[in-house]
């Protein structure tokens, strides 16, 4: 079973290297829809693969990191990474350029990241990303499987490699909660409020 659990933010980008003067040569910005889709093996307690509160938690702030944020490949020049650094209080520095389909593989493995790091308490052990659907237009998308992420030929994506702006990490309710991640913390899930026995 899959579920599918919408985000949105906007950001703005420079996608170096593509055919498009528009998009290789100015900064541009996009309304992005990020669709999370979650399978497990078996349901939990409440009969959910995972519950859609839960993922308010960890998840929800690390998507909202990419909101009214400049995102740019740490390759850029030292020059145009002063000018984003000294203009923007939000913005994050990526391992890849910020394509649509680089950054559906940034979000699967970010939040397979913080699923595992997740102590979870409700029968839920087994959720897992299934795939992410990042929309960066009306009419165009990426999608990024499990096999895009790990093993595959696209490579690894480097996790200790993205850097959030001071301010970013300021707006989190944990403002160490990426360093916590990359550290090997772990978070916990609420225990459920009331349990029905089983028979």
């Amino acid at each position: 079973m899959i579920i599918r659990k919408l985000y949105r933010f906007e950001a703005s980008h420079i996608v170096r290297n593509c055919s498009s003067d528009r998009c290789k040569y100015s900064i541009h910005g996009h309304s992005f829809r990020c669709e999370l889709f979650l399978t497990a093996d078996r349901l939990d307690r409440g009969q959910m693969v995972y519950d859609f509160g839960l993922l308010k938690g960890t998840v929800k702030e690390f998507l909202d990191a990419f909101d009214h944020a400049a995102l740019f490949w740490e390759r850029e020049s030292a020059a145009y990474k002063r000018l984003i650094r000294s203009q923007s209080k939000r913005w994050v520095q990526l391992p890849v350029s910020p394509t649509a389909e680089q950054l559906s593989r940034v979000i699967f493995a970010a939040v397979q990241a913080l699923l595992d790091a997740t102590d979870k308490v409700n029968g839920d052990a087994t959720a897992r990303v299934h795939s992410v659907i990042l929309h960066e237009t009306e009419t165009g998308y990426a999608q990024c499987l499990r096999e895009d992420v790990y093993g595959g030929a696209l490579g690894e994506v480097a996790l200790k490699r993205i850097v959030f702006s001071p301010q970013v990490k300021a707006e989190w309710r944990d403002p160490r909660m990426w360093d916590r991640l990359l550290a090997g913390g772990r978070f916990k899930n609420p225990v459920p409020a009331q349990q029905i026995p089983a028979r």
